[in-house]
């Protein structure tokens, strides 16, 4: 039974994916774009954050809306990881491991959205 945000699978995942972000952004080609560096770790940043906002408004109608965000802050990445691998910023078994990892929990979140509309 989830009792706290903090038992939500897709917050742990989205947690964890944030180190990622932050260690893979944090090299010196991206010291050349920090607004990139800094546009990617607040969208990971979001997923969590959308999770554990949407979690505490008590209500799954609020909730579902905010995990549409920290859905939507999933596929912003995906376009981000892109564009950072195509300027060579990440390397191509980075860009793998991160964007597979996003779309994880992208579904991850589609699935708690699926259960919370059926429980409505």
């Amino acid at each position: 039974m989830i009792k706290s945000f903090e038992d939500i699978e897709s917050w742990k995942q989205s947690r964890l994916f944030n180190q990622l972000i932050y260690d893979a952004t944090n090299n010196f080609k991206f010291d050349k774009d920090n607004d990139l560096r800094r546009q990617i770790r607040r969208a990971s940043v979001s997923i969590s954050s959308n999770i554990a906002e949407g979690f505490e408004r008590n209500t799954d109608k609020e909730f579902i809306h905010f995990l549409y965000i920290a859905k939507a802050s999933a596929g912003e990445i995906r376009s981000q990881l892109y564009l950072s691998y195509d300027l060579k910023y990440i390397s191509e078994n980075d860009f793998n491991e991160l964007k597979s990892k996003v779309i994880e929990i992208s579904k991850t979140i589609s699935g708690l959205i699926k259960y919370l509309k059926n429980s409505i």
